[in-house]
């Protein structure tokens, strides 16, 4: 039987960002069935080696060329050359490839181009429009980006396809020795040290896990954060920031943090990488992880946690609001922007960001330290159920061969590529 090959475009999918985790997914799925090889370029990590990689247990049927940022026409002229792939997956934010869009006319006269969305500005971003519309399929991560697509590019083949969680590795962890790991974890904290699981009085726990980028609003959590500590009193709460505390693209936290005074136990920075399984530890010991960001595609962190039975707080906005609730049920709290501010580049002259204020911020809070056992007993099962629902990790599995199977059939490549006329020059007398 004669493979199909998928040249995937993408965060190195060995890497530990959303849009890596959701790739390696989606190419773990493929694979699985047997029917399919991937050549990937793994891209926005830096790389201390450049050799081609094979991913065990996969062999030939996986291998990844190290790039830096997500490659360039020469790469992806010679891979079309050496490895003819059939279908060109990629994913992340589209002003990332208006390099390959450019010579979309030589890739898509042989295979199609498939490319997943997260993309969730508003107003619609109708400059977009060329780049939606020079793929054979648009997959989108959030009803948001799917509305938005609909919006800008109707005629353009398109689907909504969300992230998804393993429930295999993130799950409320109730085992005896799933306890003495989280209690392991605690008693490395001294600031959790006089933890009594009987006790009302304990600690709150905060989790954010995200990267240290501005639009994420790191030093922003830490400040109110202090302020919320100032007037309910700095013995009621911690919160743990799973990051690179000095990012290039971010704040330097540690200064922050000695600068506001919580230097002492109250803020504390988790900066070494760790495996999904121990990531899932951070979930479990949390009461509650953050996201505040003032634009968000999706949001992983915050559905790992949900996934965890671990309630959430965030900005509504993006695909953040599409995990908070079902439209009946609550799984945290959902704190509305009060503004917006208008941003944007050369390459993206109008998008909106949205704001949260820091009153609702704090009002939140509050909740979120007073709630009842009940209360957040029934978060907790709610947020699990919620995301077995809607971010089933089989299905999500299944839906992405179903997707790549449908798109290579209707689509073809190469000798049997269908649907798509190629550019023709045309003489002006």
């Amino acid at each position: 039987m004669n493979k199909k090959k998928i040249l995937v475009l993408s965060d190195h999918p060995l890497s530990p960002s959303g849009v890596g985790t959701q790739t390696k997914y989606m190419i773990e799925a493929l694979l699985k069935t047997g029917r399919y090889q991937v050549v990937c370029l793994g891209g926005a990590i830096k790389h201390a080696d450049y050799t081609p990689q094979k991913v065990d247990p996969y062999g030939e049927d996986w291998k990844i060329f190290p790039v830096d940022g997500y490659g360039n026409h020469e790469i992806i002229r010679s891979i079309l050359q050496k490895e003819k792939p059939d279908l060109l997956w990629f994913m992340t934010d589209p002003r990332f490839y208006q390099w390959l869009w450019e010579i979309e006319n030589e890739i898509r006269a042989n295979i199609p181009m498939v490319y997943y969305h997260v993309w969730d500005n508003f107003p619609a971003p109708s400059f977009n429009r060329p780049f939606y519309q020079s793929n054979d399929e648009v997959v989108c991560i959030s009803k948001v980006t799917h509305e938005i697509l609909k919006t800008v590019a109707p005629n353009t083949n398109s689907r909504y396809l969300p992230h998804a969680v393993s429930g295999d590795i993130f799950k409320k962890m109730t085992s005896k020795e799933d306890k003495a790991k989280i209690q392991k974890l605690r008693d490395m904290i001294p600031s959790l040290k006089d933890y009594n699981p009987k006790s009302k009085n304990n600690k709150k726990v905060f989790f954010w896990n995200n990267r240290n980028a501005r639009r994420k609003q790191s030093g922003t959590l830490i400040w109110w954060f202090k302020e919320f500590l100032d007037e309910v009193g700095h013995d009621k709460a911690v919160l743990i920031m799973h990051t690179d505390p000095r990012d290039q693209h971010g704040q330097d936290l540690p200064h922050i943090i000695e600068h506001l005074g919580v230097s002492d136990g109250q803020v504390i920075i988790s900066s070494e990488k760790v495996q999904p399984e121990e990531l899932a530890v951070l979930y479990n010991l949390a009461d509650y992880t953050i996201n505040i960001s003032d634009a968000e595609g999706f949001g992983l962190s915050t559905l790992e946690s949900l996934s965890c039975g671990t309630p959430v707080i965030v900005n509504m906005t993006g695909g953040l609001q599409e995990q908070v609730t079902n439209g009946k049920e609550w799984f945290g709290w959902g704190i509305q922007p009060t503004s917006k501010s208008v941003i944007g580049s050369l390459q993206v002259p109008y998008i909106y960001e949205d704001r949260i204020s820091q009153d609702d911020f704090n009002k939140v809070m509050k909740k979120a330290i007073n709630i009842s056992a009940k209360a957040y007993k029934t978060m907790s099962s709610g947020g699990m159920n919620h995301v077995k629902d809607n971010y089933n990790f089989d299905q999500y599995e299944q839906r992405w061969v179903n997707t790549i199977d449908e798109i290579i059939e209707r689509e073809g490549s190469w000798k049997t590529r269908k649907n798509y006329k190629r550019w023709h020059l045309m003489e002006v007398a």
